[in-house]
């Protein structure tokens, strides 16, 4: 009699379980696709410029397509947790289905027991994702988008832009147009070299050709004009701001630009490879063994330089055999008033010295720690992400029971939301990881520590029925407001 009594309970379990996993894979599977499409239409349109005009056939568009999609799917999976879980608790509990299974005794922690162990396989997919999957589609993608860019140079430049594409020019012009696309209108060009503007170049209308097998692309710009700079290599920026320049103007000027690096090659060729998002868990962790090393001997180099340019270990020496009472000696007074203008001066240029050396060293410390610390946050914040989901599935699943509104109305709007500030704290606390204004793991975490305890604490309200919030009433009293100023205008 007992065991026919459980086995009922267990068959009435097994039931709800899968009625609600049913209720929960149903708008999942929408609001993931939903999710992806607009992932990957942002995608594209951030590319647009780079990829129109250059003669892409479809397969290769499907491939970067393709691409994009393994890219995107470890960020649409969390928004389609939050999201469905939104609604499938929502829907229970608008339709009073929720009220009924817990009148049954079933408690919201037992009711939600399937879809937690289904959102951890999920999290476990991602994570997947972000370690083998997502590295190898960005390493896919951005060689792609870099070789296609190199396949037409003429065609590679965008209008009203600067196109960099080029090493040591930036061009940039107003319309490009002619039957062949080569025709430009109010054209700019910067030569530069080693991230420094030499000439500077300003005509009212250009012409790009190029000869088949060649590798120069020929500029015809015609009534502008030809600045020039006249500064010495190893000047510095206020030096050069005071050096005289030249002024020519032109009815036409060509000069020959060196196209070689758009060499038309294998698309598939792999040019770049060592970025951060196309690194395993592995990878990185080596990346940032092999950075720490040589930013602590960066560190080391710079100071052993600094003592032996002020000499600091020498005076440490003599400090120590003195009395502390001779520390301080009036050094000067055994000269005359010449010879301590000169001892004076070599000692502030002494310390002008070493003020530049350790000015001149900041940017490259600051980089090298910047490069160290987007390693390792990269590490924490995938980890972060792939768990990401069941982080909003904890806020999903106790608010859509307190909103008690399915559909994909108002639990739509509150999805966007709640995921636009996750995602807006974790790009905030990664950019102060990058600059070490927090630690690299609390970058890469912060998103996570803030929301986990408010899911909690929904889950608690929700759990003990405290406080469902009743959006009808709210909605109707605004409606009231505008109803009631709307009559008084009339």
């Amino acid at each position: 009699m007992i065991n026919t009594f459980d086995n009922g309970i267990f068959t009435k379990l097994k039931i709800i379980d899968r009625y609600i996993l049913k209720s929960f894979l149903k708008p999942f599977l929408s609001t993931f696709l939903i999710a992806l499409f607009i992932l990957i239409m942002q995608a594209l349109w951030l590319i647009f410029d780079d990829m129109a005009g250059k003669g892409i056939t479809l397969p290769i568009l499907f491939k970067y397509v393709f691409y994009v999609t393994i890219m995107t799917i470890p960020q649409a999976i969390p928004i389609a947790v939050l999201l469905s879980s939104i609604m499938t608790l929502g829907n229970l509990a608008e339709n009073y289905e929720f009220a009924a299974i817990k009148s049954a005794g079933l408690s919201l922690q037992r009711l939600l027991l399937p879809l937690f162990s289904l959102v951890i396989v999920f999290s476990f997919i991602n994570l997947y994702f972000l370690n083998y999957a997502f590295p190898w589609a960005v390493l896919k993608e951005k060689n792609l988008l870099i070789n296609i860019k190199k396949q037409k140079p003429s065609l590679a430049f965008v209008e009203g832009t600067f196109n960099t594409d080029i090493p040591g020019y930036v061009i940039k012009f107003d319309e490009k147009y002619g039957d062949e696309e080569n025709l430009l209108k109010n054209v700019l060009v910067y030569q530069t070299k080693n991230h420094k503007t030499i000439n500077s170049i300003t005509a009212k209308n250009g012409t790009i050709s190029t000869e088949e097998g060649s590798k120069y692309m020929s500029l015809l710009l015609e009534n502008g004009y030809y600045y020039q700079e006249h500064w010495h290599r190893g000047s510095k920026k206020e030096e050069r701001q005071r050096m005289p320049f030249s002024k020519t103007r032109f009815d036409q000027y060509t000069f020959n630009i060196d196209i070689s690096s758009f060499e038309s090659g294998d698309l598939g060729e792999e040019r770049i490879k060592d970025r951060r998002d196309m690194l395993s868990f592995k990878q990185i962790n080596i990346y940032s063994d092999s950075l720490k090393i040589k930013y602590d001997q960066y560190i080391k180099n710079k100071s052993k330089t600094l003592e032996k340019r002020v000499k600091s270990h020498t005076l440490i020496a003599r400090n120590d055999s003195l009395p502390q009472q001779d520390i301080v000696m009036p050094i000067l007074s055994n000269f005359d008033a010449k010879s301590q203008r000169q001892i004076l001066d070599i000692a502030i240029s002494s310390i002008d010295r070493s003020l530049r050396n350790i000015s001149d060293s900041e940017k490259g410390f600051k980089w090298k720690r910047k490069k160290l610390n987007l390693m390792d946050t990269e590490f924490h914040r995938r980890i972060a992400l792939s768990f990401s989901a069941l982080l909003l599935f904890i806020i999903g699943a106790p608010l859509g029971s307190l909103i008690r509104k399915g559909g994909f109305g108002l639990p739509m709007v509150v999805a966007i939301l709640v995921y636009l500030a996750y995602h807006f704290l974790s790009t905030f606390a990664g950019n102060m990881a990058e600059t070490s204004s927090i630690d690299y793991r609390l970058g890469g975490w912060f998103s996570t520590i803030m929301f986990l305890p408010f899911g909690i604490f929904l889950t608690y309200r929700a759990a003990k029925d405290k406080g469902s919030i009743n959006i009808d009433s709210f909605l109707n009293k605004i409606k009231n407001i505008f109803t009631y100023k709307n009559s008084k205008n009339t």
